[in-house]
């Protein structure tokens, strides 16, 4: 298995819109890099925020996930804000976590796993990006969850960078990908909650 690199990258894989690594002062950088991608987090962010009905607890279950746990944001909105910039962004609170979705689609190829990292400059602000691998032949938007592991809250910059992808190229191709199992992510076009099918 092989990291592919920056030319691979362009050549290998369908990222719409595709973006240059260059330096952009003042941002959160994104783009290309010689063994990754770093995508951008969009503007539409779902704050977890339980409000508990009165005498209940809420519980979170990946089996029975209601929206009623978020509030949604439009990090966009505070573009306008002073101290945001054109950019904009959302505050996640003390110890929460945000969902969120990449400006970028993505189109896997058949032979190819990617994995996906943090960005150092978030990670060192106490901000935990997790996403899971993205399997051969899926396509879509990533959903991104943000923890803020932190007692503060926690700026984050929409339409900059947010995390890294690394694309592993196989030495074989699988004989079921995640489009021959008709999974339940494929094609999504934007934040997602989780589904059990």
């Amino acid at each position: 298995m092989a990291v592919l690199c920056d030319t691979q990258i362009k050549r290998l894989i369908r990222i719409e819109p595709f973006a240059e690594g260059v330096k952009r002062p003042g941002s959160v950088s994104f783009g290309v890099s010689s063994y990754g991608y770093d995508v951008r987090v969009g503007s539409r962010f779902k704050i977890f925020t339980p409000t508990p009905r009165s005498g209940e607890i809420a519980i979170v279950d990946p089996k029975n996930f209601t929206d009623d746990l978020f509030v949604e944001v439009d990090g966009a909105i505070n573009a306008r804000k002073p101290g945001w910039g054109p950019e904009g962004g959302v505050v996640i609170p003390p110890n929460s976590f945000a969902l969120c979705e990449t400006i970028e689609t993505f189109a896997i190829p058949r032979d190819v796993l990617v994995l996906c990292v943090g960005k150092s400059t978030y990670a060192r602000c106490g901000l935990i990006v997790n996403v899971t691998p993205l399997e051969p032949e899926w396509r879509g938007k990533i959903t991104i969850e943000i923890s803020n592991t932190t007692p503060l809250p926690a700026k984050v910059y929409a339409n900059e960078g947010i995390a890294q992808l690394v694309f592993l190229k196989a030495d074989q191709v699988c004989a079921v990908s995640y489009a021959d199992k008709n999974g339940k992510y494929q094609d999504q076009g934007g934040l997602t909650l989780p589904r059990v099918d």
